[in-house]
C-alpha cells in the first residue's frame, strides 16, 4: 500500500491483498541510490545513525548488534533455527547458532525446569 505516493515503483508492484502476484521472491524491496544493494554507509547517512546514537548515549552500539537482537527476539518467539538461518542469510546453521543470545531470565528458567523433567524414583 502506497499511501502518500512516495514508494519506489518496484515497491508498488509487491504483492498485496488486492494484487497477489508480484516480483520474484528474492527481489529487493528497497534499493540503493543506483538501484543496487543498500550499503551500510547509505543506510547510516539516510538515518543519521551517528548523530542519533551519540545523542542517546549509545556510541558503543554497532549496527550488527541490532541484527543479533532481532535474531534473538525471533528465536525467543519460537522461530526455528533453520528459518532464522534463511532470514539472516547465513550459509550454515553453525553461524546462525552464534547469533541468538538468550537473556539471563531464559537461562535461569531453563535451569529450574530441568529438575521437573526428571521422574521421581
Amino acid at each position: 500500500m502506497d499511501l502518500d505516493g512516495t514508494a519506489p515503483d518496484h515497491a508498488r508492484s509487491w504483492p498485496s491483498a488486492s494484487s497477489p502476484s508480484g516480483p520474484a521472491p528474492d527481489a529487493r524491496l528497497f534499493a540503493g541510490p543506483r538501484a543496487g544493494r543498500i550499503s551500510t554507509a547509505v543506510l547510516r547517512d539516510a538515518t543519521h545513525r551517528d548523530e542519533v546514537v551519540t545523542r542517546l548515549g549509545y556510541e558503543h552500539l554497532r549496527r550488527h548488534d541490532l541484527r543479533h537482537t532481532a535474531l534473538t527476539w525471533l528465536a525467543d518467539a519460537g522461530v526455528p533455527l533453520h528459518v532464522l538461518r534463511r532470514i539472516a542469510g547465513h550459509g550454515s546453521l553453525t553461524t546462525t547458532q552464534r547469533s541468538p543470545h538468550p537473556d539471563v531470565h531464559k537461562i535461569t528458567a531453563a535451569g529450574t525446569a530441568g529438575p521437573q523433567l526428571v521422574p521421581e524414583q
